[in-house]
């Protein structure tokens, strides 16, 4: 089988389609993939990086306001449809999948105008506007939340979950622990910001730093490699206590989350995937800089069942902090509770489900 994968622009698009790539080439030798990006997005460098064969096209997306870089938008569309059914062709592909973002939107519609089976997949509770777009014209949508099923049309919707979930099961976290310089046998609570950091959570971090110090968990908090040496010279002035452990980047996360008992972090997809995958309980700050307010809309997703506390930005202090992580950490039954509940909206298998679909879908059409 012959599978294009497009999907760009943030981590969150790109990371589950590098782990649906790897997943299904576990399972098959007889399966070749083209993925279709942008030179100027992420995927650029990161596909490349996996040795995947990469395309590129020119897209850009719309602006929410009136503006004439929107006239500009649809004519690189139209110029991106025509590549990307010439590219499409070339490669003669058997089955395309969009995983989110601008460039998925000439790709897919184009595999869609050619009578290629299409999928999309969409990681959030709220959809994009590209997602919608292409789900007129899709053969199926898979979807990683039940909330996101509304926004579809119902007779394409396909819950699958998150090929990314499948990347972090089996990890051994004692492992992890290790290779983080933390100590295996006491409790551990992850603070990250996302790859990038958050300047709010690392400042609410080193405002409680010296309270953090006295308590009987050990903490290691994920600064970002943006905000890494400022945070460093505040703790140079503060003091780094010793059950503290102070990183800019973590590259073997699934490793490290296996070892965790307590997570605090934003609630982008990817991190709930992993999340719900490894049943961690988590206390999630999301950012309200995002399309559609969706990563409050997935946080909500997970406490509504009870897996997940939030605490919103608007309403992060360092002493709130160090209460939402004290009450959970000192009850033991209330993490059994909210593991068990992380594990419940856990989705196994997602790459495999999305794999069968596809096969499903090339034998239907012939």
């Amino acid at each position: 089988m012959k599978i294009v994968v497009s999907g760009g622009g943030t981590g969150g698009h790109i990371y589950p389609a590098l782990a649906l790539i790897r997943e299904i080439q576990k399972e098959t030798n007889d399966v070749e993939f083209l993925y279709i990006g942008t030179d100027k997005g992420l995927e650029s460098k990161i596909v490349t990086r996996e040795k995947i064969p990469f395309k590129s096209i020119h897209i850009t997306g719309f602006k929410r306001k009136l503006s004439f870089d929107n006239v500009k938008t649809v004519l690189r569309f139209l110029k991106g449809v025509r590549e990307s059914k010439r590219m499409l062709k070339e490669f003669n592909a058997d089955v395309v999948i969009g995983t989110g973002g601008y460039v998925c939107g000439p790709v897919v519609y184009a595999a869609a105008k050619l009578g290629i089976p299409t999928i999309i997949h969409e990681q959030n509770s709220v959809p994009g506007l590209t997602n919608k777009f292409l789900s007129r014209y899709v053969d199926r949508v898979a979807v990683c939340f039940n909330e996101a099923k509304s926004f579809f049309p119902s007779e394409k919707v396909v819950l699958t979950g998150n090929p990314r979930a499948s990347e972090v099961i089996g990890k051994d976290g004692i492992k992890g622990r290790l290779s983080a310089g933390l100590k295996t046998n006491i409790p551990v609570v992850l603070i990250v910001g996302g790859s990038r950091g958050a300047r709010p959570i690392n400042e609410a971090v080193l405002k409680s730093l010296t309270e953090l110090g006295g308590k009987p968990y050990q903490i290691l908090y994920v600064t970002g490699d943006v905000h890494y040496e400022e945070v460093r010279k505040e703790v140079e002035l503060i003091g780094n206590p010793n059950n503290v452990v102070i990183k800019p980047f973590i590259h073997n996360m699934p490793e490290v989350l296996a070892g965790t008992d307590l997570t605090v972090a934003r609630s982008g997809a990817t991190t709930l995937a992993e999340l719900t995958s490894l049943g961690i309980p988590s206390i999630l700050i999301p950012s309200p800089y995002v399309t559609n307010n969706h990563q409050e809309k997935n946080a909500r997703a997970l406490s509504d069942h009870g897996a997940a506390e939030i605490l919103l930005e608007k309403e992060l202090t360092a002493k709130k902090l160090v209460d939402h992580i004290d009450q959970i950490m000192a009850d033991n039954q209330k993490l059994k509770d909210m593991k068990k509940s992380a594990q419940f909206l856990g989705i196994p298998d997602a790459a495999k489900k999305l794999y069968n679909l596809m096969e499903e879908l090339v034998r239907a059409k012939g």
